[in-house]
């Protein structure tokens, strides 16, 4: 078995012709899906604002370390396409920016 790292992946993307009803629910709910709402869980969670333009997830994702990053970028991207889809939003590209939480240098203050 190989070892498991856990990454911090910030998934970005564009809303991309969203319906009326779409628009309407994310609106509803735009103060839940803010700054205060962030937070690396496995779900992910979505921010973004009331111009209902750019959006960001945010997940943790345990993967195969000898994967690397580039999987667990493919993993929450994947995670984020199925979320939107079934909440019905439409979107563009995606892009990932991955963090591995195993190999990340912490300077402690002394």
């Amino acid at each position: 078995m190989s070892t498991q790292h856990t990454y911090r992946v910030i998934v970005r993307g564009t809303f991309d012709g969203l319906s009326e009803e779409s628009r309407t629910r994310l609106l509803a709910e735009v103060d839940a899906h803010g700054i205060g709402a962030m937070r690396f869980t496995e779900e992910g969670s979505l921010t973004y604002d009331r111009s209902l333009k750019h959006f960001s997830y945010r997940l943790a994702v345990v993967s195969d370390a000898a994967d690397g990053e580039e999987m667990a970028g493919a993993i929450a991207e994947d995670r984020v396409e199925t979320a939107l889809a079934g909440l019905g939003h439409a979107h563009g590209e995606l892009k990932s920016t991955v963090t591995d939480m195993d190999t990340m240098k912490i300077n402690y203050k002394r």
